[in-house]
């Protein structure tokens, strides 16, 4: 099943306690704009290649449009498509003026030099700068983009528009980014896990996790997880897996990472086969890496009662419906790694608004904001006696339907899109 048609799923399932038309439906999954652009640029070798960048731009009933540039080989826009329309649901579920996009360029960040990026990213901003704007579409990091591509972005956008800070997130501190942007997706799933292990009367000091990334999202996942009690006891990388059931220095496994370019090799633990990671014993799995990697062929063998996807539309159709046939507990992607949307959130206020946050106000809005969402999120599942994922999508659905029938961009139909609360 592709990346679009898994979204689609989860999608259609929440429609139904909807009672939503079909051509409602279609009006609310299919997206606003496709771009598709060609960039030829010059290698530092002389020789010139050409890439294809996207930029899928789903929603913008509630704001503009907002979502990630990632630079990776396997960039389509199939996958684009998905991840715009999941931004347009997360950023709706936890209630941030935004719509959904997504995008980035079909490339290997690794065999290029800081040069050809620099270049690369000059080159797509040149070809997009006309349909993204601080007002119109912000863009922010994703896989194998960073703050320096963002600064980069801001630079060669401002060319065109003048000193527009706003037009990205996720920017480096010294030209409008917001303290604690870093660490937000990490900080936001370890909200979630505190909001839901509260009402399962468990506290993280109970209970060991394993986690697969440990790019961005699972080194700070990781770190937060760690510093509250919890237990982490296996990871996995590029570079492959470490295991220790007594639990990880996760502090010195940073330092090892950082020292030698990844977890293998660390000290403090065992290799292991990185395919078994996802099925060892523990009570959190924490997928942090690539999508669709809990799938019908490992489903049955995933032993953790709790699954909290830090990584984007990690879990196949399939699996999700094995998972509650089995009364695993899913936190989704949509609530789950919204911390990063909502921080961006922040710098975007912040750099409009011209005035700077404290980490610490940083921090306690964002644990306000994932509190809340979750609260909503569990009432709604609640009510329609449904899991937590559909319930997500019941109310990021809802909300995006009455948004746009109180603009007037469609017929009354949409005012009937209540969820029973």
């Amino acid at each position: 099943m592709h990346a679009s048609e898994a979204t689609a799923y989860y999608f259609k399932r929440a429609s139904k306690h909807l009672g939503m038309s079909e051509r409602l439906e279609k009006i609310l999954i299919m997206p606003k704009r496709e771009v598709k652009v060609e960039i030829h640029v010059e290698l530092d070798n002389g020789e010139l290649v050409s890439f294809t960048g996207f930029r899928v731009q789903h929603d913008n009933s509630r704001g503009p449009m907002k979502g990630g540039l990632r630079y990776h080989p396997e960039v389509d826009p199939d996958e684009v498509n998905s991840l715009a329309s999941l931004m347009t649901w997360k950023t709706a579920v936890v209630n941030v003026p935004y719509g959904g996009a997504k995008g980035g360029i079909s490339c290997n960040p690794s065999a290029l030099s800081h040069s050809e990026l620099q270049r690369l990213t000059r080159a797509f901003v040149d070809e997009i700068h006309d349909v993204i704007g601080p007002t119109l579409d912000v863009p922010a990091p994703d896989m194998g983009t960073n703050a320096q591509t963002m600064a980069w972005i801001v630079d060669q956008y401002s060319k065109y528009h003048g000193w527009t800070p706003a037009v990205v997130t996720g920017k480096p501190v010294e030209i409008g980014g917001s303290k604690g942007r870093d660490a937000a997706t990490g900080r936001g799933i370890l909200f979630a896990i505190q909001a839901y292990m509260q009402d399962e009367g468990k506290a993280l000091s109970d209970l060991t996790f394993v986690i697969q990334g440990f790019g961005n999202v699972g080194s700070w996942a990781a770190l937060l997880i760690h510093q509250a009690g919890g237990k982490v006891i296996a990871i996995s990388d590029l570079t492959g897996a470490i295991h220790n059931p007594k639990g990880l220095d996760i502090e010195a496994l940073q330092r090892h990472a950082k020292e030698t370019g990844g977890i293998v090799g660390f000290a403090g633990a065992e290799s292991m086969d990185a395919a078994k990671l996802l099925t060892l014993e523990c009570d959190v799995l924490v997928p942090a890496a690539l999508g669709n990697v809990l799938t019908k062929e490992n489903a049955a063998d995933v032993k953790a009662k709790y699954i909290v996807e830090g990584a984007n539309g990690p879990t196949s159709p399939e699996a999700d419906e094995l998972f509650i046939k089995q009364g695993k507990h899913v936190i989704p992607d949509i609530f789950a790694n919204a911390g990063g949307v909502v921080v961006s959130y922040f710098e975007w206020v912040q750099n409009i608004q011209q005035f700077r946050w404290s980490e610490e106000r940083v921090n306690a809005e964002l644990r306000t904001i994932m509190m809340e969402a979750y609260q909503d999120i569990k009432a709604l599942a609640k009510s329609n006696k449904c899991d937590m994922r559909t319930g997500a999508f019941l109310l990021a659905i809802s909300r995006v339907a009455q948004a746009a029938a109180v603009r007037g961009l469609e017929n009354d139909s949409f005012c009937m899109i209540k969820p029973t609360a």
